[in-house]
């Protein structure tokens, strides 16, 4: 459930009175970005990174962060609940222009929207989720984790009517990533995920799998792999900041490996656990 308060424009009030003109950018054209941070017993996770991600994110559409770092953690932090375990949606527009054009309004001030809502990540140590393939139809930026996202939810759709929690994405016969998701395969007993570009979000819960491998002498890799490659795997994972790490039994209808989940995404979901709790 979505707490009842949320921040919008400078203000914290209550999810019903949050409005914003039809004029607004995001709204007409998805001219905007966000960020999705998750917190840990009422402690935002990797604060630092998230942010970084964010103005990123912002240079590319070529808009100005309205805050500083620490004024996004003064800014996000009251609407945290002590002890729990949520995820907290910040998004940026351009703002309200006084009409509706493509070129950038002169003088905007930018929306600026944040809630929070509980998570919930996967935890079953004998049960994973089915994927389905499928070519990557998105455009060129998807480092930049703009608003504009309807053909990741054309992808992921298409995928839950197939009775899939995800699409694992493929462009010229190599993995990109999924449509709400970074993805990890198992290869000849090496971790291995596509390496950071323009094809793909940067995630943070990605670049924390990347780091307990490293410090733990897991052999990794990021690399450029091939779907007849993702087809030998013995494991495969989706991840990200609100479901942290899924284990695919499943893609396109044939069992990987077993069809259970892993046992190395069984170490690393240990791994994880304890390096959040770390943070605590």
């Amino acid at each position: 459930m979505q707490t009842e308060t949320v921040y919008l424009n400078g203000e914290y009030l209550a999810l019903a009175d949050a409005k914003i003109s039809v004029m607004d950018r995001g709204f007409l054209f998805g001219d905007g970005v966000y960020e999705v941070i998750p917190a840990y017993a009422g402690k935002l996770f990797r604060l630092e990174d998230h942010l970084e991600r964010l103005d990123n994110s912002l240079k590319s559409i070529r808009l100005q962060n309205p805050h500083s770092h620490e004024q996004w953690r003064t800014i996000l932090s009251p609407l945290l609940k002590n002890g729990q375990d949520q995820s907290v949606y910040l998004q940026i527009t351009r703002g309200v222009a006084p009409k509706r054009d493509h070129a950038f309004p002169q003088k905007v001030t930018p929306t600026v929207f944040a809630m929070v809502s509980g998570i919930t990540p996967h935890s079953d140590p004998d049960n994973g989720v089915k994927a389905v393939s499928m070519e990557d139809s998105r455009w060129k930026l998807c480092d930049t984790k703009a608003i504009t996202l309807l053909a990741n939810v054309l992808l992921r759709q298409a995928a839950v009517e197939q009775g899939c929690a995800e699409a694992i994405l493929f462009k010229d016969g190599y993995l990109t990533e999924g449509a709400a998701s970074n993805v990890f395969a198992v290869i000849d007993g090496i971790l291995v995920t596509a390496p950071k570009s323009p094809a793909i979000l940067p995630g943070i819960t990605r670049d924390v799998i990347l780091e307990i491998a490293r410090k733990n002498d897991i052999p990794s890799s990021e690399q450029a792999i091939a779907k007849a490659d993702i087809q030998k795997a013995s494991e495969l994972w989706i991840t990200s900041s609100t479901r942290e790490i899924i284990p695919v039994v499943e893609l396109d209808g044939e069992k990987i490996a077993d069809g259970k989940p892993g046992l190395v995404w069984k170490m690393f979901y240990k791994l994880f656990q304890e390096y959040k709790q770390s943070l605590r």
